[in-house]
């Protein structure tokens, strides 16, 4: 008789154990789209991603090609 409430008890327990899974994917799907979401907002705002960013980019762009020239 214990070992029928013993294999109740397990697929009650799968189950449940299931369904927080489930639960916490989709909460942490929803997580890291409103964290990029919020990241990529925060760049188009903020100076770093136009303005020393791509400057520097083109200051190791025109090093880079005196360089290649001296050589």
């Amino acid at each position: 008789m214990g070992s029928i409430f013993s294999a109740i008890g397990s697929g009650i327990n799968s189950v449940v154990s299931a369904i927080a899974a489930v639960i916490m994917a989709i909460v942490g799907a929803i997580t890291t789209v409103i964290v990029t979401i919020f990241d990529v907002i925060v760049d188009i705002l903020c100076c770093r991603c136009c303005g020393s960013r791509s400057s520097g980019r083109r200051t190791g762009r025109s090093r880079r090609g005196r360089r290649s020239g001296v050589y």
